[in-house]
């Protein structure tokens, strides 16, 4: 019985072995952000989702012919307004993150189109936050322009962000040894990017969609 054990685990381990193959490739796209905060007395402010740009490099690899594992790096920008009564305040916010996703790969299809799904978690680094609009000012009773950089606190921002992420998408194998992919991806993210400092809890997270294309190399 321990034999045939063993020959059936080798068996499936030379099968597994004979259809893996690695793969690399490039990723471009566009993001719209949904950035999520309770108001709470804040009645008279509004937020709204805003696009931004997404660029990665990806590699997998491919178990066999219908399930991989998959990890890319990518700069991904997770971009939102806030305003103020639609008139007298409107900040556009510019946030640009680092992220590196892993996810188990299911395909489905035929040799040259086919279909996948991606799903796992992600962990990133929000590098950098810029800020552009207007603002009210009591005092001569008129609008002005804003434009800056955010000067990040580390008792108020969290900048580590942790998450879900899931995607569906086509691939066509053009060549023996190239493909090209485009994708729906979605990340939710489970961390608050600003640390409860206050009194009142002010709990505040991004929901990203991305849009993006790529190119692999098949080795």
């Amino acid at each position: 019985m321990k034999k045939k054990f063993l020959l059936l685990v080798g068996t499936l381990m030379l099968t597994m072995a004979a259809h893996a193959q690695w793969r690399l490739g490039a990723t471009v796209g566009t993001t719209s952000n949904h950035y999520r905060m309770d108001r709470q007395y804040l009645t008279d402010y509004y937020l709204k989702d805003r696009w931004g740009l997404t660029l990665g490099i990806t590699g997998q690899y491919d178990i066999n012919e219908w399930l991989g594992v998959r990890a890319d790096l990518n700069w991904t920008q997770k971009n939102h307004r806030i305003g103020r009564d639609r008139v007298t305040m409107c900040y556009d916010y510019t946030n640009n993150y680092l992220q590196l996703p892993v996810m188990a790969s299911f395909s489905f299809g035929g040799k040259k189109l086919r279909g996948f799904c991606n799903a796992g978690v992600y962990g990133g680094y929000w590098l950098s936050s810029n800020y552009e609009g207007y603002d009210f000012s009591s005092i001569s009773d008129v609008n002005f322009k804003v434009k800056g950089h955010v000067d990040f606190n580390s008792d108020r921002d969290q900048r580590w962000d942790f998450g879900l992420v899931g995607g569906l998408g086509m691939e066509y194998r053009f060549a023996p040894h190239w493909g090209a992919q485009v994708e729906a991806r979605y990340y939710y993210s489970a961390t608050s990017v600003q640390k409860q400092y206050m009194r009142v809890d002010d709990y505040r997270y991004n929901s990203t969609l991305a849009f993006q294309a790529g190119v692999s190399y098949f080795f």
